[in-house]
């Protein structure tokens, strides 16, 4: 039996997170973050366009990963936002090397922090914060699929998921 469609909380708050484009948006993105009211990319954009196409969807706020060029005015070093009562933070993460969630938790107080680089999706909770890597949503590289991820934040408590891209 096929698990039930995902529904989120009323009135949550619904922030699509992205990173590794790398200069690819696949078209699934438009559905993934459908009702999305914010869109964050974790870096590695790949070029404006990018930017600009992800804003037909909702406003975008990006960072610099890697191999983005440098001097682009549209993408910060980090973000740091409160959204739903929560304080969010978003680096591509290769400012740690090797980005994992415990080095991350250590480095930046946020309840919620996004990073990318790895291209590995991750969620991980620590008591109530809240890791996210939503994976790379550009081309195929190493041995993970292509995705996103969608965060909810609801009554002040922040829930992720990854979603798959096809």
């Amino acid at each position: 039996m096929a698990a039930p469609p995902y529904t989120h909380p009323p009135r949550a708050l619904l922030i699509g997170l992205i990173s590794d484009t790398h200069g690819l948006l696949r078209p699934e993105v438009h559905d993934a973050f459908a009702g999305a009211g914010l869109i964050l990319h974790a870096g590695d954009v790949g070029g404006d366009e990018i930017l600009d196409e992800l804003a037909i969807i909702a406003p975008v706020k990006a960072v610099t990963g890697n191999t983005d060029a440098p001097g682009n005015h549209r993408l910060a070093p980090s973000i740091s936002l409160q959204a739903g009562g929560l304080r969010i933070h978003v680096s591509h993460g290769h400012e740690l090397g090797v980005p994992k969630p415990d080095t991350l938790l250590a480095r930046y107080d946020a309840d919620v922090i996004i990073y990318g680089h790895t291209h590995i999706p991750r969620i991980e909770r620590a008591g109530p914060r809240l890791v996210v890597n939503p994976g790379a949503a550009g081309p195929a590289r190493f041995e993970f699929a292509p995705s996103v991820a969608l965060l909810t934040i609801a009554d002040g408590v922040a829930a992720a998921r990854i979603i798959a891209l096809h």
